[in-house]
């Protein structure tokens, strides 16, 4: 008896916004547990009950529910976009100093950056994001201004830009970030003046965005590297491939292997609550909701993108 093939609906044929009336009624029922990132003072006054999504498809449709205009801290969804640019600009060199393995540790462990004498696991842990920001530091002449102006031309939307309240709460508290910098410094792993790299890694961070300008943002990772929004090439369609796979392997700290296999997408995590999340050659997602989980990933946010992976069968796998 020959088995039933299972054949994916083209995005236009999915009424997503029927589908986000029926994550409404999802919500009511699910509990919104866990806590917002405490630790930077700037983010303890969100509001823990937000929440947004916007879904962008290559073809310019757009699909959303709840708070998706509302500003907010992207923090370590940023990390992708710099090593978008450095990886453009370095090429494979890039991975001489950081790794692409999951780190299944913490995202600002010590311990295993100690006994990998200096090579961070991957970018996306706070360590790799910094030698990430090292190299755009040795390698733009005003890191600031040009990386902004980088993700402004992406998606064509120029009023994107840092927040200088959430950079200086960051500064305040960043003893964890200066003692993994300081312990790559000794092993030679961080080129230049550590303020510098950190004052970069801290503005980063602060960007801010809503679920739409995320989604459309992202929208150039569903589409081989070229951003829909302006015809423009971001990467090439191998680089593209990679930093899908990155996302894939490393996009939540350690419980990216819970996302892969719950959600079936690559994505990247912030700890303001935000999550992005990539369908090549179909769309982007973005979700809001600042409540985390123990694993620093937005409870809400992975619950629902489950929920909706599911519903249309939208997974990679």
């Amino acid at each position: 008896m020959a088995s039933k093939e299972c054949v994916m609906e083209p995005d236009n044929a999915i009424n997503y916004q029927h589908l986000f009336l029926e994550i409404a009624e999802e919500i009511k029922s699910l509990e919104n547990s866990g806590e917002v990132a405490s630790y930077i003072e700037e983010l303890q006054t969100v509001d823990p009950e937000k929440f947004g999504i916007h879904l962008a498809t290559i073809d310019n449709q757009n699909y959303n529910f709840g708070d998706s205009d509302e500003k907010f801290s992207i923090q370590s969804i940023a990390k992708v976009l710099a090593l978008t640019l450095a990886f453009e600009i370095e090429n494979d060199k890039i991975w001489e100093r950081v790794g692409v393995e999951p780190s299944g540790t913490a995202f600002n462990s010590l311990v295993q950056l100690e006994y990998e004498q200096g090579i961070p696991r991957n970018p996306f842990i706070n360590a790799g994001a910094l030698v990430i920001c090292d190299i755009l530091v040795s390698c733009l002449k005003k890191p600031k201004q040009e990386f902004i102006q980088f993700i402004r031309d992406i998606s064509g939307n120029q009023s994107l830009n840092y927040c200088p309240r959430v950079a200086n709460s960051e500064k305040r508290t960043s003893y964890k970030n200066a003692a993994l910098i300081n312990l790559m410094k000794s092993f030679g792993n961080i080129k230049n003046d550590i303020d510098l790299v950190l004052d970069f890694y801290f503005h980063l961070c602060s960007i801010e965005m809503s679920c739409k300008e995320l989604a459309q943002e992202f929208l150039f990772l569903a589409a081989d590297g070229i951003s829909p929004l302006t015809s423009k090439s971001v990467v090439s369609n191998s680089k593209s491939k990679r930093i899908n796979a990155i996302m894939q392997l490393c996009g939540f700290y350690d419980e990216a292997g819970e996302f892969a296999f719950k959600v079936g997408l690559p994505g990247k995590s912030g700890v303001g609550g935000g999550i992005i999340a990539i369908h090549p050659d179909r769309y982007s997602i973005a979700v809001w909701s600042p409540r985390l989980n123990p694993k620093w990933n937005s409870s809400r946010g992975m619950k629902i993108l489950e929920f909706i992976t599911t519903k249309t069968t939208s997974s990679i796998f």
